[in-house]
């Protein structure tokens, strides 16, 4: 974190004192109102190739929108800090709109946010608001990456040649095990011989571990190998050393993976955010729970790498525009890696469906246990 930035959380209270007798509307003064503010806080770096970038990539799209200023902040740790933060925002930068980026700094410190500033807009980055419990002034969005992910998958399926492929991810969750399913799907539709072998290692981002999670996937004769943890960075490298192809997360890596990158989820952030300024801007209200997919533009997959095959590439293709439609991908018979049928015979699930963001266990041909 920089100087100036630790500077600006310090600097609230005098710069609050001073701004006494100013003209504010909802606590932010008035001088501001010409324009919308809006404010970003990452938990990481924000070139972390990872989570936080995906956020900043949206930040730089979001900066393009006239009448719009972006303040934003990185390395903000999940506690009291983040409400200085937020509030240093609110009171020396005059935002209308948090975005709140990371899992923990949704409760308490958000919620503390939203009922101290009513006239501000709060928004957290996973679905965690609920209307009968939060205030009404803050909210959250949520974007569908295990669809993403399920296109992986069959340009993985398709671009695999020993069958194997690995997932490292950090822990047995349900969005975490939605995008593992996602990517065994696609990889099985395509390629029923196929399996994945699954490694959790414990937290959202320990390196070391990371690394040895990969090279332990490449020693099983996996040849792709793919994750779910705040920056894929390491896996994504260690792959790439080992010589075995890899899949992104989060935000693009290709660039780290020059020979074996086949494709990546990624969220696109920037869709939610334009659209949320926009409806400010016309004095519009803000969704309080807004999800979606390709069918929004809140995913996509990066631009295929050398890696991807060209049966690989046309299948992936076509699967994307099929969810750009809306199409279910999830239909019975469904069942986990245990035996039990988790979708029955001819049920389709539509993408929509909450059952998908309760998901507690691993389909069939992951290797590996959720718990």
């Amino acid at each position: 974190m920089s100087k100036f930035l630790l500077s600006r959380r310090t600097l609230l209270k005098s710069a609050a004192a001073s701004l006494v007798g100013a003209p504010f509307v909802g606590g932010v003064e008035t001088a501001t109102a010409a324009g919308l503010t809006i404010g970003i806080v990452y938990v990481g770096p924000r070139d972390d190739f990872g989570w936080n970038q995906a956020h900043a990539v949206a930040a730089v799209e979001l900066k393009k929108v006239p009448g719009v200023t972006v303040v934003e902040e990185e390395n903000v740790p999940e506690t009291i800090a983040v409400q200085k933060t937020m509030e240093s925002m609110i009171q020396l930068d005059g935002a209308k709109l948090i975005f709140a980026t990371s899992f923990g700094y949704f409760d308490p410190h958000m919620i503390e946010m939203a009922k101290k500033y009513p006239d501000v807009e709060f928004r957290h980055a996973i679905g965690l608001w609920q209307k009968d419990k939060h205030p009404s002034n803050a909210g959250s969005y949520y974007a569908y990456l295990h669809q993403a992910h399920y296109v992986d998958g069959i340009a993985a399926g398709l671009s695999t040649k020993t069958n194997k492929l690995g997932f490292i991810a950090a822990k047995p969750i349900s969005s975490v095990l939605q995008n593992i399913n996602a990517f065994t799907m696609g990889v099985r539709k395509v390629n029923p011989a196929a399996t994945v072998q699954v490694i959790f290692t414990g937290d959202w981002s320990l390196p070391v571990r990371e690394a040895e999670a990969t090279n332990a996937l490449a020693d099983a004769g996996c040849d792709v190998i793919t994750c779910h943890v705040d920056s894929p960075k390491v896996v994504v490298e260690t792959a790439e050393k080992r010589g075995v192809m890899c899949c992104g997360h989060n935000a693009s890596q290709a660039s780290l993976a020059p020979k074996g990158f086949i494709t990546g989820a990624e969220y696109k952030w920037a869709t939610i955010y334009k659209n949320f300024a926009e409806l400010l801007s016309k004095g519009e209200k803000l969704p309080n729970f807004e999800r979606g997919g390709y069918d929004r533009d809140y995913v996509r997959n990066t631009a295929f790498g050398p890696a991807a095959s060209e049966a690989a590439r046309k299948a992936a293709t076509a699967a994307i525009a099929d969810l750009k439609a809306n199409e279910p991908y999830v239909a019975g018979e469904l069942k986990d890696n245990k035996g039990n049928v988790v979708v029955p015979a001819g049920k389709v699930v539509d993408n929509y469906d909450v059952f998908l963001e309760t998901t507690n266990y691993l389909v069939e041909g992951v290797i590996g246990s959720a718990g």
